[in-house]
């Protein structure tokens, strides 16, 4: 049996195992927050050095990206260069190939058009996705400045993210990332005055996509019928968004156990898959694996009866 862990500074309370058969291999996968402990996270890093098949990095990432140009986030490589023999991913190479497929299929479908007004909380995290929805001519709002630091800042194009980011990246990166992204019990809370801060960016758009952490942590009290794309979801998570007012959930990663895991888990199986290190696996590499397993976007519409059932993609 392979062995994949994810190593978190998210929430233990968001640990989860799982056992599963992909492509003939059986699977152990889990989750295991460290609180946003990053000594605690580097040291059991170590410890899982050449005893599992694969690593993922939760909670963090190694690169950020602006169009052209790849950062790196010195808390991500601490946690990267930990391990000697073990691969370790921080899901960034699978995203930009399952995200930007995930896009195409809602396209397809006709739940992402061009002038789709979307808010997405972190184009430098998922910037495959973010470039996706541009390409089909979603009016953006980029969130980099609000949900990272806290600014008032909205960004509406591709290009100006990067001047920024040129900009400002150099020192973001070297700041602790409990600073820009939140950690631990953070990924819990959410205050009243967090609830408002933002919401009228939230009400203004159709579509909420990025990471999950940063959708909660200025998740408004009350939505008007978004359709929210993320992944790593829990039941409670769902149940939210639902009680919020979302009308719809789309999780671009596979759902196991009821639970979605994040992009650094999967990117992790891939590797173990592939038999490769993280330097070595090409996007050809995950596509060739996403057509073998046949993922796609998971759609569910959100009820408000608290047993609503989940209904499989396409939505009509």
């Amino acid at each position: 049996m392979k062995k994949v862990v994810s190593v978190s500074l998210g929430s233990s309370k968001r640990n989860h195992t799982v056992q599963v058969e992909l492509l003939g291999e059986n699977f152990s996968i889990s989750r295991i927050g460290t609180d946003g402990d990053i000594n605690k996270a580097i040291k059991m890093i170590q410890q899982l050095d050449g005893n599992v098949d694969a690593i993922g990095l939760g909670g963090i990432d190694v690169y950020l990206y602006a169009c052209h140009n790849r950062y790196v986030i010195k808390d991500g490589m601490r946690m990267l260069k930990a391990a000697k023999v073990t691969p370790v991913v921080d899901g960034s190479g699978l995203k930009n190939t399952m995200e930007r497929q995930a896009v195409a299929y809602l396209a397809e479908q006709g739940l992402l058009t061009r002038g789709s007004k979307v808010l997405m909380v972190s184009a430098m995290d998922r910037f495959g996705m973010a470039e996706a929805m541009d390409n089909i001519g979603c009016q953006l709002i980029l969130g980099d400045a609000m949900f990272a630091l806290g600014i008032p800042f909205p960004i509406y194009s591709l290009e100006k993210l990067q001047r920024i980011a040129s900009k400002i990246m150099p020192i973001i990166s070297r700041l602790p990332f409990t600073m820009i992204y939140p950690t631990g019990s953070k990924q819990d809370k959410q205050s009243r005055l967090r609830a408002t801060k933002f919401a009228s960016y939230y009400h203004h758009a159709e579509v909420i996509a990025g990471d999950y952490h940063f959708i909660h942590k200025y998740l408004p009290e009350k939505l008007n019928g978004q359709m929210i794309i993320t992944n790593t979801i829990t039941a409670a998570d769902v149940e939210l968004l639902m009680e919020r007012g979302a009308a719809m959930l789309v999780t671009t990663t596979p759902e196991f156990q009821g639970r979605t895991f994040g992009t650094n888990v999967m990117e992790a199986v891939f590797l173990a898959l592939l038999g490769k290190r993280w330097d070595e696996a090409t996007p050809e590499d995950y596509a060739a694996l996403l057509q073998q397993l046949n993922w796609q976007p998971k759609i569910i519409k959100l009820k408000k009866e608290i047993n609503a059932q989940v209904q499989e993609s396409p939505a009509p």
